[in-house]
């Protein structure tokens, strides 16, 4: 059994669904077996994509219109489409003319779980790259210190004589959670807590 599904972005009306779901019936989908979301692509709770991928079975197979409709990236689109294989479910792409049921199809989803792969590992590696350019120069990584040194010691010797977490965090203009990671740094230990405000 085919099983569509079909997603537009939520920017007003000026998306609809006509387009995918035209082609998914011609496709040959039965108008009782199409799914849909209003949402954007990078949400994970799609609930009309919860619905399809529940309702499938293994000999069904999985039609979209084209392939940035199901995923939210190429990683996500490689699990989605992994996991309908593991379950014995196909998946067709019908813009991108992919069809994991033929020997084709399959051949093209493992080309683009390798150019993941590879995109992934050249990510790693200009991180990795650019951590030890930081490091020669003396700089480490990660977010820089909202607070210096001078003004976390100033928030410990205050907290340490009875000032509330708020009163320490409107003198410094800085957030609860910054205050609590500042004094973390400087070896501020959990039994010695700042007054809650």
């Amino acid at each position: 059994m085919l099983v569509g599904y079909m997603r537009v972005s939520t920017d007003g009306d000026r998306q609809v669904f006509d387009l995918q779901h035209d082609a998914l019936l011609a496709a040959g989908v039965d108008e009782r077996h199409l799914f849909e979301d209003r949402v954007s692509g990078s949400r994970g709770d799609r609930a009309g994509l919860a619905r399809a991928l529940a309702f499938l079975r293994a000999g069904d197979c999985l039609v979209v219109w084209k392939l940035d409709r199901l995923g939210r990236s190429l990683p996500h689109l490689l699990s989605t489409v992994t996991d309908l294989k593991a379950r014995g479910v196909g998946f067709r792409s019908l813009t991108e003319q992919m069809d994991t049921t033929t020997p084709q199809g399959e051949f093209l989803f493992h080309v683009f779980g390798a150019l993941a792969q590879f995109e992934r590992s050249l990510t790693q590696e200009r991180v990795r790259a650019g951590l030890a350019a930081a490091r020669r120069r003396g700089r480490r990584g990660g977010r820089p210190a909202v607070i210096d040194t001078e003004k976390t010691r100033g928030g410990d010797d205050r907290a340490r004589w009875g000032a509330t977490k708020a009163a320490v965090c409107r003198t410094f203009g800085i957030k609860r959670s910054t205050l609590i990671d500042s004094l973390a740094r400087i070896g501020w230990s959990a039994g010695r807590k700042v007054q809650e405000a």
